[in-house]
């Protein structure tokens, strides 16, 4: 799985993605995995569901509630004070579907979570990041 943690950052593919997006200007990366992932009919890979939940912790950090490993990533907050980009409603909205898409089931993240004994760990980081996206 290419994850060194249950951290939402704490695999190579989030990693990556983070990467990604605080080298771009806007949350086109964001829209483009919750689209990815919402669109996805039947089974949702691993790579795109841990894309996803760090898009998610993306959105909850420009709307100025940022988990506590949002907090730690120097990278995002510097790419955020520099962007400025905004999420509306819609993509909040989107944020908290794609977080209950991914622990859902036809989920191969998931699958792979409960094949570990940290599942239960992993559930409560991305409830963390989901409760940040809820006011």
């Amino acid at each position: 799985m290419g994850a060194w943690g249950n951290g939402s950052f704490d695999n190579d593919d989030a990693a990556d993605f983070l990467s990604d997006v605080t080298d771009s200007s806007d949350l086109t990366l964001v829209r483009e995995i919750f689209a990815a992932v919402l669109g996805a009919d039947k089974y949702l890979e691993a790579p795109d569901a841990s894309q996803a939940i760090a898009a998610a912790e993306i959105v909850a950090a420009v709307v100025g509630r940022p988990t506590s490993a949002a907090q730690e990533e120097e990278e995002l907050s510097e790419w955020i004070a520099r962007t400025k980009p905004t999420a509306d409603p819609g993509l909040v909205t989107q944020a908290v579907q794609v977080l209950d898409r991914i622990v859902g089931d036809n989920s191969e993240l998931r699958e792979l979570w409960e094949e570990t004994d940290e599942l239960s760990d992993w559930e409560e980081t991305v409830a963390a990041v989901r409760s940040k996206l809820q006011v």
